[in-house]
């Protein structure tokens, strides 16, 4: 294998520079505190959100890191909010090389989407072990909102957006079901390198994930009842169901229902509108 090139210093600084600018600290979850001098993140929020010092981000930035590893470099790319165009050029500026195929999530079968589009007055959507998403109905998008969508992950949002606690009044249960199922599905999937990647990466980012994974909590999520605050509708209680796929696929097929009048009433005037409802779990 050829080894990386050097990075291409001035480029890969002023690259790097012309992301942070342009990307607010509301676009990322972080709070905007007082006056900033220049537009966009600071190079500490940078490194926050990436999960590297400060010291370290300055340097990549300055081109004096030598050749970063390609997972330090996907994390600034998240931070940053890179398109895949944009992640790739970063790669190629500051290792020389292409970046790695993101992970595409396995699909449903054919029969549990057609299955989805069936149910069009009750959220669903099917997750791997991983929480990925890999299929919805529009019922889903409708309560958590356009960002809800095929290939991303219900885990990260929940414990890594500071606005998840808002919506989820039973964040700490809900959260806590999350840290039970992912250690039972790396018991069961040891050599799966996006799990492990996940749960590293809470580990590092969330302290409350951090400290439940060492409790070794091991659990099987399958019912329950959660109640969410909505900015328009206020406070609804949902029942929540997570079924097995017996396909040897290790999927899971999750349903939203109202558990009392009220929160039926508003949850069928969201999906009629399209309305977002930013749940995540």
């Amino acid at each position: 294998m050829t080894a990386p090139r050097a990075a291409n210093r001035p480029e890969l600084s002023a690259f790097l520079r012309a992301m942070r600018a342009r990307v607010r600290p509301e676009d990322v979850g972080l709070p905007d505190i007082g006056r900033r001098r220049t537009p966009g993140l600071r190079r500490q929020e940078v490194a926050q959100l990436a999960a590297v010092s400060i010291d370290w981000y300055i340097r990549l930035e300055q081109g004096r890191v030598g050749v970063p590893g390609t997972a330090v470099l996907d994390a600034v790319s998240q931070a940053l909010n890179l398109s895949e165009a944009e992640r790739h050029h970063l790669h190629l500026i500051a290792r020389g090389e292409a970046p790695p195929a993101r992970h595409v999530p396995a699909p449903a079968s054919g029969s549990l989407q057609h299955l989805l589009r069936s149910m069009p007055a009750t959220p669903a959507w099917i997750l791997d072990f991983r929480f990925d998403v890999l299929a919805h109905n529009e019922a889903a998008v409708a309560l958590f909102g356009p960002g809800f969508a095929v290939g991303g992950n219900t885990a990260r949002p929940l414990f890594l957006d500071p606005g998840a606690r808002d919506f989820q009044l039973d964040w700490t249960r809900i959260a806590r079901e999350h840290v039970g199922n992912l250690r039972a599905n790396l018991t069961r999937h040891p050599d799966d390198p996006r799990i492990r990647d996940l749960v590293d990466e809470l580990r590092r980012k969330s302290p409350d994930f951090a400290t439940w994974w060492d409790d070794q909590t091991v659990q099987e999520r399958t019912n329950g009842t959660k109640r969410v605050l909505h900015p328009a509708g206020g406070v609804l209680t949902l029942r929540y169901d997570v079924l097995a796929v017996q396909d040897g696929s290790d999927q899971r097929l999750s349903v939203i229902t109202p558990a009392d009048a009220r929160s039926e009433d508003v949850l069928r005037s969201l999906i009629s509108r399209g309305g977002g409802l930013r749940v995540v779990g």
